[in-house]
């Protein structure tokens, strides 16, 4: 199995050739190895960084259950998914994204991220890329894909095109801390057990995900700077807020911000999916193909709609990176929903399938989890030429020209970690 297993990796790896070959260097290999031992540094026991990652997740997970005490005194029982309302979306995850991203405001005021920051960037710089790029990517595990150049700022102008692929992979590979405790609320439910396991998986990949995205983003294009390389790693001193209560308030209102933009886009994300399969529908039934579709996928869809379309057609995608047969057009839908919508979509549709048991493996589940675990989306490429072109707006030509094979790197990244957690399950 480990062997078939390693044949489709190779097979992903086809998608990742350079004209460049010549330039590709050794630390691809060495950060593969750092990113193998990772997967298998959390599954050997005993071992010292599985309990980390453990104590780390129930701590994230107690943060989480924590952020509930605000939730209840602001809606009352409308916080309680044990009614018969049962779970709402807006009480019971967006106030976990603003709890978070002011916890984050509060840390980086304390200098706390940013040392954690530094100890990623020094491991990850050893893999022969310079300071800012390390950094960056090490600030991409905590912090979203426009605010962790904020801590490179003064280096992005004169960056090469490599370097900021590299920057822009590293934003698509991962999510920010925030975000993450919401996907980790909406999947456990109100299962403890359920969202520990979430949690630890989620921590393991957005640490994965750092080595896989300079992977990816040194075999699409190695850098030409031979002997050029500035290794050193600068994290910025500034602190965000004039004190304690300042960095709160600050962190709160961005959150806030932040919170009501999942939730619009979520609404008309949501609008327009089921506006298409409505329409998609209405031509199922003009051409009489909605009960042969019924009859052919034994009733997992019932008409012609968008949600199939995608199904299928990443579907070989999903048996690449080692999802079961019984569950390859399920995670086919999950991963063109996270590709044409956003990750967030594809998480509320994996909860969704996971209550109604059309998941069938385990490993099928895990390997969702891991994959979907990343901003890499259409939507993102315009969010960071925004961003970063606001930090510097001489490479505005190249994040154009990047954009969508940052979409492409960010992805493989994504199932990269995806099929390594399968393999070793």
């Amino acid at each position: 199995m480990v062997l078939y297993q390693y044949c489709r990796s190779r097979l992903l790896f086809k998608w990742l050739r350079t004209k460049n070959i010549n330039l590709l260097k050794w630390t691809i290999l060495i950060s593969l190895f750092i990113l193998t031992i990772s997967v298998y540094a959390r599954l050997c026991n005993p071992d010292i960084f599985k309990n980390l990652l453990e104590k780390t997740s129930s701590a994230f997970v107690e943060l989480i259950n924590l952020s509930h005490k605000g939730t209840d005194f602001l809606f009352g029982g409308l916080a309680d998914d044990k009614q018969s309302w049962g779970y709402i979306f807006a009480v019971q995850v967006l106030p976990i994204i603003i709890f978070f991203a002011a916890l984050s405001s509060v840390l980086y005021y304390l200098g706390i991220l940013q040392k954690v920051v530094f100890f990623f960037a020094y491991v990850l710089n050893k893999l022969n890329i310079t300071g800012a790029e390390s950094v960056s990517t090490a600030a991409n595990i905590f912090l979203g894909q426009t605010e962790a150049p904020l801590m490179i700022r003064p280096y992005l102008e004169k960056m090469s095109r490599s370097e900021i692929l590299c920057i822009m992979i590293g934003g698509m590979a991962n999510t920010s801390g925030s975000v993450l405790a919401a996907y980790v609320g909406f999947l456990g439910g109100g299962d403890q057990a359920q969202q520990q396991f979430f949690a630890l998986h989620m921590l393991s990949q957005s640490i994965m995900s750092a080595p896989a995205a300079i992977v990816c983003s040194k075999i699409m294009f190695p850098s030409t700077k031979n002997g050029m390389l500035t290794k050193d790693i600068h994290i910025p001193k500034e602190k965000l807020g004039d004190n304690f209560l300042d960095a709160l308030s600050l962190g709160t209102t961005d959150g806030l911000k932040l919170a009501v933009n999942v939730g619009a886009m979520l609404l008309v994300f949501t609008a327009v999916m089921w506006v298409g399969n409505g329409f998609l529908g209405w031509i199922g039934d003009l051409t009489t193909l909605n009960e042969p579709i019924s009859r052919m996928t034994s009733g997992r869809y019932d008409s012609l709609s968008l949600n199939m379309i995608l199904g299928y057609i990443f579907a070989p995608v999903a048996w690449l990176i080692g999802v079961a047969p019984a569950d390859m057009v399920n995670i086919g839908q999950l991963l063109g929903e996270k590709t044409i919508l956003n990750e967030f979509y594809a998480y509320i549709s994996l909860a969704d399938m996971k209550q109604t048991n059309m998941i069938s493996s385990p490993k099928s589940l895990l390997i969702a989890t891991y994959a979907l675990c990343g901003f890499a989306n259409f939507a993102s490429i315009g969010i960071q030429i925004g961003g970063i072109s606001q930090l510097a707006p001489n490479q505005r030509r190249n994040l154009t020209e990047l954009g969508i094979k940052s979409l492409i790197g960010g992805t493989i990244a994504c199932l990269m970690c995806g099929c390594i957690a399968g393999m070793l399950f």
